[in-house]
């Protein structure tokens, strides 16, 4: 075997004692490699040709011939780069990759690139010792040509542009995520993708202030571009963003959220320039209008994902304009929360034209009837995600014919949806992957629809299968829910992880359980202090262990849905008139914007697929 390079291959001051867990750092290994690192982009396959494994460049490399072919003595040097890399990368130790990278020169080749192909800056100091590597004239690799994943977010409050100049040498860097280093300017961004014509990905979400100058620079020197997240760059312009299109027409994954300037003009010019355009998001993009939406579903022949969420402007055109005798399988997502134009209408032109939609969020789109839920249930076994909240038209009779259509929901939701009742409610239940339901502000539901949530899902032979799947369940402001029902539902779900019950007296008026609550936002006032009861992780077990220490429901093991004249009895637990108009006007005086999200559980997050 070839003997190994030199010792100075590990720069000077490297940390020899090297702790065998993923998280230990030194300048030669800057940390392992993981996928689940939080970059953008990441969570979907790599469509481009992976340049992971590519011959590492070293000082020596002139002398050298090619890895596998150097006279080899032992039979696994013949082993080509890419056998040994994919050996290696099975090392769940650092300190084993470490060991392999000083046998030979071939394998220090391979093993480099999987010390440095994506550093791990957990720390500064981890931050100065790549940052001394780099500058390094005297190290064994040249180290800056290694780098292939730059990820600072975890340091953003302490990023700057002068932090950023060392790595203006890596012009190999594929993804580059600064996420929230909202010190960071035009200048610093500039110099780092200049001659850069690797970069795949750039996430700058929420850099304030960039300006069309950094996205002219992308346009000018990143010809391969596929991903963008410019999510709150709130000064970028159609200027800009037409010069992108135009020159990266490898665009896959586009994200605009809240770049407010943002027009027709430009998302027009990426659909007509970006045909492999999988996903984008133009949430709160207020000037967008039916013509780029159109133009946008036309020219997206393979598109997977569209979020227009608050995009108000957008009618019913958007969608009727389309040919009706086009189809577009591909797309799975599609966000039109706030879009409140919207009618059934549209709806039923969408299911028509996307069959096989996965998630839909129709959130907030109050002009909508059971019309569209009618038109939805032909997505059948497709759907799995469904966002009714605040879709106040839609009626219990609507949802049962989506159940009997579409029985793989995993998600629905229906918060403000006054119409809804535990008839209703009921029949969600038996879905069999009902994983989260959100019912805040159903106030015409009972303990009847909470029981129901609790009883085993049943297969098609009428038996009871596993105990209920639900994870979250989200139920403030439903006055009519009581301890009893509630306790019932802990019992009954094991991998219940959230439960929302802002507003219900029976738990906001008693410290005992108050105190498995989760901290309130730091935004709410005095009053909405008051009645937040929101039950996450650990707190959700440490309320049905203490729900089951201090009562016995019924004796025994039996529990609420076990006995027939168990609601009735609940319902009578209630109370008078009296007390319940004093709840309500209690919960007029703070009740929370229903926006919702997880902080009252009006609601949950789409999941990207």
């Amino acid at each position: 075997m070839d003997p190994p390079p030199p010792s100075n291959f590990l720069d000077p001051g490297a940390d020899q004692n090297v702790d065998d867990s993923a998280s230990s750092s030194t300048p030669s290994s800057p940390g392992q490699i993981l996928d689940d690192e939080p970059d953008f982009s990441l969570a979907h396959n790599n469509d481009s040709q992976s340049s992971f494994g590519a011959s590492s460049s070293s000082r020596e490399e002139n002398d050298e011939a090619p890895i596998g072919y150097t006279n080899p003595k032992n039979p696994i040097e013949r082993l080509p780069p890419e056998i040994l890399i994919a050996i290696f990368t099975k090392l769940s130790s650092q300190n084993d990759i470490l060991n392999c990278l000083k046998v030979s020169k071939a394998w220090s080749r391979c093993c480099i690139d999987l010390l440095w192909h994506r550093p791990l800056f957990t720390t500064w100091d981890r931050l100065l010792n790549v940052v001394a590597s780099i500058q390094n004239p005297q190290a064994y690799w040249q180290y800056a040509d290694l780098i292939k994943r730059l990820n600072l977010s975890n340091l953003s409050d302490q990023i700057s542009d002068g932090t950023l100049q060392p790595f203006d040498h890596c012009k190999r860097i594929e993804r580059l995520t600064l996420t929230s280093c909202s010190s960071l300017t035009d200048y610093g961004i500039m110099n780092l993708v200049k001659g850069n014509r690797s970069l795949l990905a750039l996430d700058i979400t929420g850099l304030h202030s960039i300006t069309d100058q950094t996205i002219q620079a992308l346009a000018q020197n990143c010809p391969r571009l596929q991903g963008l997240n410019i999510t709150n760059c709130r000064k970028v312009t159609d200027a800009s963003l037409v010069a992108l299109a135009n020159s990266c027409k490898y665009l896959k994954r586009l994200k605009l959220n809240k770049c407010t300037l943002v027009t027709d003009d430009s998302i027009e010019a990426f659909a007509r320039r970006c045909p492999s355009m999988l996903e984008i998001d133009l949430q709160d993009c207020k000037y967008i209008t039916d013509h780029s939406v159109t133009a946008l579903v036309l020219g997206g022949r393979h598109l997977r994902e569209l979020r227009l969420a608050q995009c108000n402007l957008i009618t019913d055109d958007s969608f009727l304009q389309l040919p009706q005798h086009l189809k577009y399988e591909s797309l799975r997502i599609l966000d039109l929360t706030a879009c409140h134009l919207l009618t059934d209408l549209a709806v039923e032109r969408i299911i028509e034209c996307a069959p096989r939609l996965r998630i839909l969020v129709l959130a907030k789109c109050i002009e909508i009837t059971d019309r569209s839920v009618l038109a939805i249930t032909k997505l059948g076994k497709n759907l799995h995600d469904i966002h009714l909240g605040r879709c106040q038209q839609i009626s219990d009779e609507a949802l049962k014919e989506l159940v009997k259509s579409c029985n793989r929901i995993r998600y629905i939701d229906l918060a403000g949806c006054h119409r809804v009742t535990d008839a209703s409610v009921k029949q969600l239940a038996t879905l069999p992957k009902l994983r989260r339901i959100g019912l805040v502000k159903c106030q015409s539901i009972t303990d009847r629809s909470i029981l129901a949530l609790a009883r085993p899902s049943i297969d098609s032979k009428g038996r009871p299968q596993q105990p209920s799947n639900l994870e979250r369940v989200h139920l403030s402001y439903c006055v009519n829910i009581t301890l009893q029902g509630v306790h019932a539902l802990l019992n009954s779900c094991p991998k219940l992880t959230h439960l929302s019950l802002t507003g219900i007296q029976a738990f906001f008026l008693r410290e005992d359980l108050i105190k498995f609550c989760r901290e309130a936002p730091s935004e709410f006032n005095d009053d909405q202090r008051t009645v937040f009861c929101v039950f996450s992780g650990e707190g959700v077990g440490n309320l049905r262990d203490h729900l089951n220490s201090e009562m016995q429901v019924f004796g025994g093991q039996v529990t609420m849905y076990d006995d027939p004249d168990a609601g009735d009895e609940t319902m009578e637990m209630m109370g008078d008139d009296g007390e319940e108009r004093g709840l309500l006007g209690l919960m007029e005086s703070t009740v929370l914007d229903t926006e919702d999200g997880d902080e009252d559980g009006g609601g949950f997050d789409v999941e990207m697929q």
